[in-house]
């Protein structure tokens, strides 16, 4: 097996790379600032992430084959465990695992304990540790007590403070994991963004939309599978079905008249578009599931078997 060069430097490397950490401290936002491309949704809501998003970032000399995983929780129904059990079984299959944790809020001096528990759960690979959101900031002296804390607990490969909204020390991070990465040529093409089917994006475009504009207690209960994609004709026809776990749950999304739907379809419809380049005929179905959060089969049947995605 040759491992190809660049201009006789360093030799090619490549590997997985599992992006882990609690709900809401930004792992999606990296995985998009990275490839510089929005595939993984991002919202307000906890656990937006139900399962592995891959997204492969190809230079030169290296390709980063990147794992977001959904944020670790206290479960409280099957669908929780299987989110859960999707990001441990990311980190512990990767070659590097970057653990993202988020500056304290306000006056606060110390990380959250749920970011500490989890440096110390996490496998004996080795871990860069990204500390997001230090923008918030103004005394970036305050950084020292942080990163002494984590330091307590776990030896990590390197620590690379950053902001990944404004996509400050991305580079530095990079430099960092690639450094972390094996000697061996590129798993991938290097025009891929994603190994992951059409479909699967499709489906979780259309909840983005639903978590984008639901602000109520629907957003936990919603599924979208893809129930028919055909690019037979000229436009792609696509039909997706939205579960929600309860009959008022549907009244909500579907909206008076149908008009809530109707906007989640069009902004659905329009995100999609621009991922495939070209015009597609979308049509949604509002269908209520009791209970599927639950329900190991249902479960299946919505896409979140193992190892397996939304859709």
């Amino acid at each position: 097996m040759t491992i190809r060069t660049s201009s006789g430097a360093d030799p090619t490397r490549a590997g997985r790379v599992a992006i882990v950490g609690r709900p809401n401290v930004g792992k999606s936002t990296l995985l998009n600032s990275l490839l510089g491309e929005p595939i993984a949704i991002t919202s307000r809501h906890p656990q937006t992430t139900r399962g592995a998003v891959r997204g492969v970032l190809s230079t030169s000399d290296a390709q980063y084959a990147f794992v977001d995983t959904p944020g670790l929780h206290e479960a409280r129904t099957r669908l929780g465990k299987r989110m859960n059990s999707t990001a441990r079984d990311a980190a512990s299959s990767a070659d590097v695992v970057v653990l993202v944790v988020e500056v304290p809020r306000g006056d606060q001096e110390s990380p959250h304990e749920g970011d500490i528990a989890l440096a110390g759960e996490l496998p004996s690979v080795p871990v860069v540790l990204a500390i997001n959101k230090v923008d918030r900031l103004k005394d970036k002296s305050r950084l020292l007590p942080i990163i002494a804390s984590f330091a307590e607990g776990r030896t990590f490969s390197a620590t690379v403070p950053m902001s990944a909204r404004r996509a400050d020390g991305l580079p530095q991070l990079l430099a960092e994991v690639r450094a972390l990465l094996p000697q061996q040529p590129f798993l991938f093409d290097t025009e891929t963004l994603s190994d992951q089917p059409t479909r699967f994006f499709v489906a979780e475009f259309v909840r983005e939309q639903i978590l984008e504009r639901i602000t109520q207690e629907v957003p936990h209960g919603v599924a979208v599978v893809v129930d028919k994609f055909d690019e037979s004709g000229t436009v792609p026809h696509i039909e997706a079905s939205v579960h929600v776990a309860r009959e008022a749950h549907k009244k909500i999304l579907v909206g008076a008249g149908g008009s809530m739907m109707k906007q989640i379809g069009v902004a659905a419809r329009a995100r999609i578009e621009r991922m495939l380049g070209r015009k597609v005929n979308l049509r949604l179905w509002v269908r209520t599931t009791p209970g599927w959060m639950d329900d190991e089969a249902r479960l299946r049947e919505l896409g979140y078997g193992p190892d397996e995605g939304n859709g």
